[in-house]
């Protein structure tokens, strides 16, 4: 089976639902972390599904991969920023963020390794 849609694709679903919530918990962080965490948690957060779109888009492996390694860095980072939100007291329970970072990270490395190291069709 063939995924024509990067929309389809399980891992920018989780993605996307990461980047919705991190949207919605920015706007309860304190005013100071404007230009903070804030900002590093908004770029993070939009990074991941971003990268995936792109990557998807891409005709040759190399490509690929180096977006989706993109996303993945981002989805660590972004897991970092909502352990220190929790650390600081500005949330206080992240998990069911980190887990579908965690799993968002799992299937990023599984697409990563079964990449075909040749050009797709558009």
């Amino acid at each position: 089976m063939s995924i024509e849609r990067y929309e389809d694709l399980e891992v920018w679903q989780y993605a996307d639902e990461i980047m919705a919530r991190t949207y919605t918990t920015i706007q309860t962080l304190p005013e100071f972390e404007k230009y903070g965490l804030v900002s590093q948690m908004r770029r993070s957060a939009i990074s991941i599904p971003s990268n995936i779109v792109e990557g998807f888009g891409r005709r040759h492996a190399k490509d690929k991969i180096r977006f989706y390694n993109t996303s993945y860095t981002s989805a660590q980072e972004l897991k970092y920023q909502y352990q220190a939100c929790k650390r600081l007291g500005y949330v206080t329970d992240p998990s069911d963020v980190i887990r579908m970072l965690d799993s968002t990270c799992r299937m990023l490395k599984s697409m990563i390794r079964k990449t075909p190291d040749m050009p797709t069709c558009l």
